[in-house]
């Protein structure tokens, strides 16, 4: 019999960790994809790494939240055993790796944004969040460094190479604006310090992208209009046929231990 979805309690600290906790998961199992098929093998231990890297934040965010919550739930059931409607994720890391430059831009657009938010929340007055951002920073600078550097090598490169990341950020632009979205469920942890305001960090993260663009001969959309949803559970029809994998060994087998 198929393990049952489990129901969380989201109180606005559970939520708000586990909506970060959902954007790791969900962009690590992405970057797990091109495991044995990265254009290199450099490649393909680089973005294995960064999966793991993102993993790692995933359980340390998932079992703080079990904590939070208190209803017996560990990084496991959170992470396996909720509906899809259920994860929180931005919209933007959930969508499909297509091909490399696709991959490298939706990493560049997460992760100059989770260096800034990450590093914003080395002073959170959460004492877990707080150390949980201390390692994490590093990582994310890592993940921004790596992809950046690519994006560069890409459209600096040759015509092929420049046309498909520019059409990697054309597609994926309208998925950026989530990250800077606020809900009322964070505002009293933002006046607590314990969450960071996102608003606060878009004029520094675009800046960042100007100065990789102009490095890379491309160029940022003017368009404004953005897509919402993830973040209150409202996922394009990619985050369902994702889970049914990523859940797929838990579901069927609950509990199961090496």
């Amino acid at each position: 019999m198929a393990a049952a979805s489990i129901t969380i309690l989201e109180t606005p600290l559970v939520l708000y960790t586990l909506r970060r906790a959902d954007d790791a998961l969900i962009l690590g199992h992405r970057l797990s994809e091109w495991c044995g098929h990265a254009p290199m093998l450099e490649e393909d231990m680089a973005l294995s790494n960064m999966a793991l890297d993102l993993l790692g934040l995933a359980r340390e965010l998932y079992s703080y939240a079990g904590e939070l919550e208190g209803q017996g739930h560990d990084e496991d059931k959170l992470a396996y055993l909720r509906d899809v409607r259920q994860y929180r994720n931005l919209l933007l890391v959930e969508q499909p790796n297509g091909d490399f430059a696709h991959t490298m831009v939706r990493q560049l657009f997460y992760s100059a944004f989770a260096d800034l938010y990450w590093r914003a929340m080395m002073s959170s007055r959460d004492p877990t969040l707080l150390a949980i951002a201390a390692k994490s920073e590093k990582e994310s600078a890592y993940h921004l460094r790596h992809s950046a550097e690519w994006i560069v090598r890409l459209g600096d490169g040759t015509d092929e190479s420049r046309a498909r990341t520019q059409a990697a950020i054309d597609d994926l632009w309208a998925f950026t604006g989530e990250m800077f979205a606020l809900d009322d469920s964070e505002r009293d942890l933002i006046d607590a310090g314990i969450a960071v305001d996102p608003a606060s960090l878009m004029p520094e993260w675009r800046n960042t992208l100007s100065r990789i663009m102009i490095e890379a001969t491309l160029a940022l959309p003017t368009n404004d209009w953005m897509q919402q949803g993830g973040r209150s559970g409202r996922h394009s029809e990619h985050l369902g046929h994702l889970l049914s994998e990523l859940q797929s060994m838990q579901r069927t087998f609950p509990g199961a231990a090496w």
